[in-house]
């Protein structure tokens, strides 16, 4: 609840100016009965038609102005709860855009989904709730005994007595709601991941015919969230029926004994149907905290889970900051050495993945979140949220995904990797670009460690094609420059070094690159063409093509790399591949396998020294033949 409260401070005029017309409001209301009891028991017996319609103008009146005052309180309460679950949302997903890889792992993308669209509304509702609700209930209980305090002390000792009952009921029975909701929230993030792989795997269901097998596969998962929902909200109604059957309890105390004192003269009618109604307000306001328990509750896990993600930053802050303090003082003399020989400088590789060793699927990610201050929460992460999380990322879930790979490359050398499926290909660019830290070793780009670099400008260097890359639906023009502003000629360039310029030219007649376009809508060369041209068009300093011509044909793929070796000369090359034919023409060649290198060379050198190279060359360009 802490970040609720912190977010609503952001807005404490707007939020205080809510506050203030609900409890107007509810004073408004609270006022009712009293001027109805006196109405009868004072004003019309006194046979005065004036008063009587003077005094049921102001009731009246009171009853206008507290419905206008609880409309106008209700909706400043909505727009302000929009406005914290905006900033909320935002934060929220600026966060998972800067999250590493390894916390990525731990969260997985179905709970931040889930976080993202349900959790976000949880506690959308419990701000605006916060604001009136939560004013309401309070001032119709409380008002509510007051004043049947001062209209009569006994009958009120009726309502008070039982009130520590009340308040003992909802507390004991909606304190167990949070750790309920909690658990309904985890198996809603099951529901999401089940329904996302069968969304965007749905060709490949209908392909198997295995639609029922998923129908069946999503409804145990749903079956599984609808229990949770429904164990958690048979708790939370109970205060409900409990507290009404109290109620009326009291109820009928009052009205008998409030009819045996109206008997001996003691009070006046109109005071029990001022209490009748004060009764019904004070129903209203126990009820109204039993929602709002329900509705904390569900708010309280949620903003947990949503800051334990916004908290996240913490640790990773901490761990980059202690790598460059401890770069910075590994050898102050390196610094000067290099300033007062620039020629070893230049010497020196561009690219340097020395001795790297790496694992997906940490068991654990430090953080301190709000609701757990000055403690680090382990985070549960199970081998197959790692494996999907991975898999988001292009990467290979192992137990070892790389294990003492080294490499160094010139700038404007080119690199190819080829390895059997899950060697640990795409590993390496996640360690490049920083998608996760590696576990040993060191990983240099133009003299820097990778950890040295602020995370954009490290990324601004690449340019990259990964494995499992994104047609957004806009524009071609747009899927291309991706609100870089870059220039027009440089992505009409892109375009044809890709091999997509017929492509984009057999599009409507002056539509090329207005025209919108979806991922559905385009076969699996022209997405490779358009990823490719997407990561040329910013001239990058390092370009990594992760499998980017598995859907091209071999004269394609030839006539792409030409076109990229020529005109991008100073462009550092890394060609990940299956296929001997798309990396034999490269400076290097790396081969990986079950994550170790068993080759580095050149094509001629691996054709005399690795044994595995030679063999998937034989078999592949023997295919060819």
């Amino acid at each position: 609840m802490k970040l609720i409260f912190k977010h609503m401070k952001k807005h404490w005029k707007l939020v205080a100016l809510a506050i203030l017309i609900k409890f107007l409001g509810s004073v408004s209301e609270l006022s009712l009965p009293y001027i109805l009891e006196y109405i009868i028991d004072e004003i019309v017996p006194s046979g005065n038609l004036t008063r009587v319609l003077l005094w049921g103008s102001l009731m009246f009146a009171t009853a206008v102005i507290f419905r206008a005052l609880n409309v106008i309180a209700n909706k400043r309460a909505i727009d302000n709860a929009h406005k914290i679950s905006y900033e909320i949302r935002q934060s929220l997903f600026e966060k998972t855009m800067n999250l590493s890889g390894t916390q990525f792992d731990a969260l997985t993308l179905p709970s931040l989904i889930s976080r993202m669209t349900s959790d976000s509304y949880n506690v959308q509702s419990a701000c605006a709730q916060l604001q009136s609700l939560c004013v309401r209930a309070p001032m119709m209980l409380l008002g509510g005994l007051i004043m049947t305090m001062f209209m009569d002390f006994k009958l009120s000792l009726i309502l008070l007595c039982m009130m520590p009952i009340l308040i003992l009921v909802i507390y004991v029975i909606s304190s167990k709601g949070i750790p309920m909701y909690t658990k309904v929230q985890k198996k809603l993030d099951v529901v999401v991941r089940v329904m996302r792989e069968n969304i965007t795997g749905i060709r490949v269901v209908k392909a198997l015919s295995k639609e029922d097998f998923e129908k069946r596969r999503f409804a145990e998962s749903n079956q599984e969230l609808t229990r949770s929902d429904v164990a958690a909200a048979t708790v939370m109604a109970m205060p409900g029926p409990v507290i009404q059957f109290l109620l009326n309890i009291g109820l009928s105390i009052v009205v008998f004994v409030g009819a045996y004192r109206v008997n001996l003269g003691e009070i006046k009618p109109g005071v029990i149907l001022a209490f009748l109604t004060y009764f019904n307000m004070i129903t209203m306001g126990v009820m109204g905290l039993s929602r709002i328990f329900t509705t904390m509750s569900k708010a309280s896990a949620s903003a947990n889970r949503i800051a334990e993600v916004l908290a996240m930053d913490t640790a990773e802050l901490l761990e980059s900051q202690e790598k460059l303090a401890a770069i910075a003082n590994a050898d102050p003399a390196a610094d000067a050495d290099s300033a007062a020989h620039p020629e070893r400088q230049s010497e020196a590789p561009f690219i340097n993945f020395d001795h790297v060793s790496f694992s997906y699927g940490k068991p654990e990610i430090q953080a301190t979140t709000p609701a757990v201050e000055g403690k680090k929460k382990r985070q549960d992460s199970s081998a197959g949220a790692a494996t999907e999380a991975a898999a988001d990322f292009g990467g290979e879930s192992r137990e070892k995904a790389l294990s003492d790979v080294s490499f160094t490359m010139k700038k404007g050398e080119t690199l190819g990797i080829i390895g059997p499926t899950g060697c640990g290909k795409s590993t390496i660019v996640n360690l490049l670009m920083r998608f996760y830290e590696a576990d040993e070793g060191s990983i240099v780009i133009d003299g820097k460690p990778v950890s040295a670099y602020a995370k954009d400008d490290l990324r601004r260097k690449f340019g990259t094609v990964f494995q499992n890359d994104m047609i957004f639906q806009n524009t071609l023009y747009e899927n291309i420059d991706f609100e870089r502003k870059l220039d027009p000629k440089a992505i009409r360039g892109a375009v044809e070094d890709a091999c997509a310029a017929e492509y984009v030219d057999g599009l409507a007649q002056g539509l090329q690159y207005e025209a919108t376009i979806k991922g559905a809508n385009l076969s699996g060369g022209q997405k490779q063409r358009m990823f490719v041209a997407r990561a040329l068009a910013g001239n990058p300093e390092i370009l990594i093509l992760d499998d980017s011509s598995s859907a091209l044909d071999y004269k394609t793929d030839a006539a792409m790399r030409k076109a990229i070796l020529e005109h991008h000369p100073d462009c550092t090359l890394i060609l990940i591949a299956q296929r001997v034919s798309s990396v034999m023409n490269m400076d290097k060649i790396l081969v990986l396998d079950n994550g170790k290198c068993i080759g580095y060379g050149t094509h001629e050198e691996l054709l005399q020294n690795c044994e595995d190279y030679l063999e998937t060359y034989e078999v592949q360009m023997g295919a060819m033949a």
